[in-house]
């Protein structure tokens, strides 16, 4: 009850016209992000922070989840209409979605999935109404060496659930741990890693990392690569989309599996992307039409598009209540609450109420708002992909570079994000996943001050985090989950061995 009065009064802050001004303006921003190859939800959202910087917390969160939900929205258009995934979450769904666009049925297809997205969307924002209570509560119960093992937890989870190899995750989330030390030492003063650079003395901006390895990484390889927009037709038919929805509850078993799927990829550190592929996989090996799979089957489109929806409204719950982000963007915002003042957590929940719940609420509309603006616009931002790319991709390349230069107006960051746009496009080539090491940058900080409190605690024993229940659970969880992959690579390696004809003597 307690929680559902502070969702009326969430409403009640984010009904007004200024929010949902910025709902809207933030749905088309996050659209266009989307629809446009090489930019993504985290470069967008990463682009538009600096804009925050002077606004009402309130707001500028209203504006970057927004700008979140229509990414989501314009990656799931393009990879109906072109084939072309604007968002790494969205390579499932091109698998149905542009053989239904092929065939004739792209209004089919594309209301098949913005309204399975919108109910793994709701579902996941409902889960997070429930349980934010519940998970405040616990979480008040932390101190400095429960809140490492949650860190540690959140990068194990990485390992054992992240769509990379498990030791270029690793490698990944060293990368950034090194990136975060950079710069002076918050507890001793002292200089780490700066090289004698004066302006490594500030430190490295994950503002400037994420503009350069998503930034301009992706347009590395969307250059290399090469990009050809072959549109089926973009024309919304009224008439379509009213039995498109008519006949949508006939997947609700779907739909539920794959919004349970992505809450827990969202809650977990998982993400849309590693959401998406599962719901679809398991879509595939349940349906009674399994076989028609990658040929134009609905299921195809509803399966990832719930789960990729889902798991990125329930990637808000760790932010917020444990400040661990379950998602690459969901890393970005938690860095802009931070620059913004607020600190991520329990506390959070009672001393800016009005801050959690206006974002809880605007989710329930941001949402709704998203699905109606894609589909009034898809003509509109299908349009927009008839530019060839030789215009498009210097002007994507240009707002990166103006981005970068807009979070300090420093000469220095626009080389880093060079360097990092470098650094993006080798280890997409090289298959590292980039979303632990953006995970690594913005609470490498906080998972070191908690560590190290808790020794100073323990006076220097490791033990303290098996001290107690509760922290030993959650360490012992952790090492669990960092063994996993490595055991089952292990037990493959061996039944493998088994399987081997003797050796003939």
């Amino acid at each position: 009850m307690a929680n559902f009065d502070a969702l009326m009064h969430g409403f009640a802050v984010a009904l007004t016209v200024h929010h949902v001004t910025l709902m809207v303006l933030g749905v088309l921003l996050g659209i266009l992000v989307g629809v446009l190859p090489g930019l993504g939800a985290p470069n967008g959202v990463t682009l538009l922070l600096p804009i925050t910087f002077s606004m009402d917390p309130v707001s500028a969160i209203i504006l970057l989840t927004s700008t979140y939900w229509g990414a989501l929205f314009g990656g799931s258009t393009t990879s109906i209409l072109f084939n072309i995934p604007g968002e790494p979450s969205s390579v499932a769904t091109t698998f149905d979605g542009y053989p239904m666009a092929r065939d004739g049925r792209a209004t089919e297809a594309l209301t098949f999935a913005f309204m399975s997205a919108g109910f793994g969307a709701l579902l996941g924002v409902v889960v997070i109404t429930l349980l934010s209570g519940f998970v405040t509560g616990f979480a008040l119960r932390f101190g400095p060496a429960e809140y490492f093992s949650v860190y540690l937890l959140a990068f194990c989870s990485f390992i054992a659930f992240g769509s990379g190899p498990p030791l270029k995750t690793i490698v990944s989330i060293a990368l950034g741990f090194s990136f975060a030390t950079v710069g002076m030492d918050s507890v001793s003063g002292a200089m780490r890693l700066t090289f004698d650079f004066n302006d490594m003395i500030r430190g490295i901006s994950f503002l400037v990392v994420v503009i350069g390895l998503f930034g301009i990484g992706e347009m590395l390889l969307t250059l290399e690569e090469g990009v050809s927009f072959k549109s089926a037709d973009a024309r919304i038919r009224p008439r379509a989309v009213l039995s498109a929805i008519a006949r949508l509850p006939r997947y609700w078993v779907t739909m539920l599996r794959g919004s349970a799927v992505g809450i827990w990829m969202g809650i977990t550190p998982g993400g849309p992307t590693a959401a998406s592929f599962m719901s679809y996989g398991l879509a595939k090996r349940m349906s009674k039409r399994g076989a028609h799979f990658g040929k134009g089957e609905p299921e195809g489109v509803i399966a990832p598009e719930t789960a990729d929806h889902a798991a990125g409204t329930a990637a808000m719950l760790p932010m917020l209540a444990l400040g661990i982000p379950g998602s690459a963007t969901a890393a970005v915002m938690l860095g802009g609450l931070m620059i913004w003042g607020l600190n991520p957590g329990p506390m959070l929940f009672i001393e800016r109420a009005d801050f959690v719940w206006g974002m809880i609420a605007s989710m329930y509309l941001g949402n709704v708002i998203g699905v109606i603006l894609v589909l009034a616009t898809v003509p509109l931002f299908a349009a927009m992909l008839s530019i060839p790319f030789t215009i498009i991709g210097p002007v994507i390349v240009t707002v990166c570079i103006v981005g970068a230069w807009t979070v300090a107006g420093a000469p220095f960051d626009l080389w880093l994000a060079v360097v990092f746009g470098l650094a993006g496009w080798a280890m997409k080539k090289l298959d590292y996943p980039i979303a632990p090491l953006i995970l690594a940058m913005v609470i490498g900080d906080r998972a070191e001050d908690a560590f190290r409190q808790s020794m100073i605690m323990s006076h220097g024993s490791i033990t303290v985090l098996w001290s107690k229940p509760l922290v030993g659970t959650i360490s012992t969880l952790a090492l669990v989950l960092l063994a996993s992959p490595f055991i089952a690579a292990l037990r493959r390696s061996l039944r493998a061995r088994e399987q081997l004809p003797p050796a003939q003597e």
